[in-house]
């Protein structure tokens, strides 16, 4: 698996997360994005509020696994100030922030997730890796392109995911061991590159390419 897109983008991601993921974020999903930056950022700000509610949900259910309730407590605080932040740059900019539909990628990767336990954790688990892991390449891929206030945001945003990326795919190793880890991950990277490379009809922070209208 391997994400590699250019110099710049290779300089802010670990060389473990580029690794990671199964391919890069096309052009025309940067393009979309630096079209639409209003709808970006409420996006934005609608998956980091997510992610935090994910954690915490993984918190109430696994209730016995102290490692666990550590890395997810830490993380959800982290989350929720990212929102705010997020929240903060919007009203900056008079950007009201809304709801949206969701895009289709985390219930993509979620649909594929096991109904058994203990499986259903570590598959969880590798679901949240490779959110945060695409979050990364994703602010990456936009830096270089943005003006000086959102890419110096986004820039201290790709070292906290990538740390987040790493606490998910700790735990799942914990839990699952590192060889049955591995074969899942082939499993959902396979799912997560058909989400990333194919058209799509909405534009999301973590949606597919955006479909071209005909002419």
């Amino acid at each position: 698996m391997t994400a590699h897109t250019d110099a710049t983008t290779d300089d802010l991601l670990p060389e473990a997360l580029l690794d990671f993921l199964p391919c890069a974020t096309p052009d025309r999903w940067v393009e979309a994005a630096l079209d639409n930056p209003a709808l970006l950022l409420i996006d934005h700000a609608q998956c980091e509020k997510k992610a935090a509610s994910t954690a915490m949900s993984l918190m109430f259910r696994y209730v016995d696994r102290p490692e666990l309730l550590t890395k997810m407590s830490q993380l959800a605080r982290e989350e929720l100030l990212h929102f705010e932040q997020v929240v903060g740059l919007m009203e900056e900019r008079g950007i009201d922030y809304s709801h949206l539909q969701a895009s289709r990628y985390a219930e993509g990767l979620r649909r594929h997730v096991s109904r058994d336990e203990p499986q259903r954790l570590i598959d969880t688990l590798i679901v949240g890796a490779f959110i945060e892991a695409r979050s990364c390449e994703r602010f990456a891929r936009l830096i270089p392109r943005l003006d000086e206030g959102l890419a110096r945001f986004y820039r201290s945003l790709v070292r906290s995911e990538g740390r987040h990326f790493e606490d998910y795919i700790g735990l799942a190793e914990r839990y699952g061991g590192k060889a049955a880890v591995a074969a899942r991950l082939a499993v959902f990277a396979e799912v997560e590159r058909e989400l990333i490379e194919s058209e799509d009809v909405m534009f999301r922070f973590h949606s597919g390419v955006p479909e071209v209208a005909d002419v």
